[in-house]
């Protein structure tokens, strides 16, 4: 069994990025969780990893978890893009490697744009139930989701997990408590809160600035970016459609996507046996030298 480690690095406004790391030894694979989410999600998945071969490393990205909330409030797809160069830029320096990156929702687009825009910085990208054209009522299922008690909190853990449970009816409700206690924060009022920065949603500079342009900016470098991309959709996503993904693929070089049954948007929370599965097969297949006879 490999152990988990503490790692940090430095996001580009010197915002301390707090992570994890389970040493396989080989190829660094870092994970960028969504929006509202923590490192945490991906723990399953890195173990996995780890056992073959890989330097699976898990980010709280700015704003989230144990990671710096940023005086500035900048929490835009841009500002995430840029801790992502940074992070790519620190990882190959220190392990000698680039790394692949398997990010979710938020994690995924900023590593898009990132890739995009100042790439390559990557080996490859698994993108989590992301698209840059996403449903727009889906969004804002989850943006009213993560808003809807963002100030008042919750009175106790239970009724946080109440909360989830509704609005995730397909996901079996787990039976203890300890991997939500690590979303959500204890304030000074003896309320628990999400564990991110408000700024995130209603800032001088949050999630929705310039969202639009940003993401219309991916979807026009799409046909020039030239890595191999596997997009991992829950087939009962509310954000990707399956004629979405078709036409994410459709735009892209070296791109595909597979389908996870019984998965919403939280793909790897849903499933995360196969959907862990299916990002080690994408990673073994992209290390498998091609025949030359």
């Amino acid at each position: 069994m490999i152990d988990e480690a503490a790692i940090s690095f430095r996001g580009t406004e010197d915002n301390r990025l707090v992570g994890s790391i389970w040493d396989g030894g080989g190829q660094p694979v870092i994970l960028l969780h969504g929006g509202g989410q923590t490192r945490h999600a991906w723990q399953k998945t890195a173990m996995r990893l780890a056992e073959r071969g890989k330097r699976a490393i898990t980010i709280d990205i700015r704003g989230h978890g144990e990671s710096d909330w940023v005086e500035s409030g900048n929490y835009s797809f841009l500002h995430y893009a840029g801790d992502v160069r940074a992070l790519c830029v620190a990882v190959e320096r220190r392990f000698g490697e680039k790394p692949a990156i398997v990010g979710a929702s938020l994690g995924g687009l900023a590593s898009l744009l990132a890739e995009c825009r100042e790439g390559p910085l990557m080996d490859a990208l698994v993108l989590v139930d992301i698209v840059p054209q996403m449903n727009p009522a889906g969004v804002a299922r989850v943006i009213g989701f993560m808003g809807s008690r963002m100030d008042e909190g919750f009175g106790s853990l239970e009724e946080a997990a109440d909360m989830i449970a509704a609005y995730l009816p397909n996901r079996k409700r787990p039976r203890t408590l300890d991997g939500l206690s690590k979303n959500l924060r204890l304030g000074e009022d003896g309320r628990f809160r999400w564990h991110w920065d408000p700024a995130f949603m209603r800032g001088p500079t949050s999630i929705d600035a310039d969202a639009r342009t940003l993401l219309g900016d991916v979807v026009d470098r799409l046909p020039h970016l030239d890595l191999p991309i596997l997009l991992v959709r829950g087939m009962q996503s509310e954000l990707v459609d399956e004629a979405a993904a078709r036409d994410f693929v459709g735009q892209s070089k070296n791109a595909r996507y597979v389908d996870i049954g019984g998965a919403g948007h939280m793909v790897a929370g849903d499933r995360n046996d196969v959907f862990s599965q299916a990002v080690i097969d994408f990673f073994e297949e992209q290390a498998t030298p091609l025949s030359t006879s």
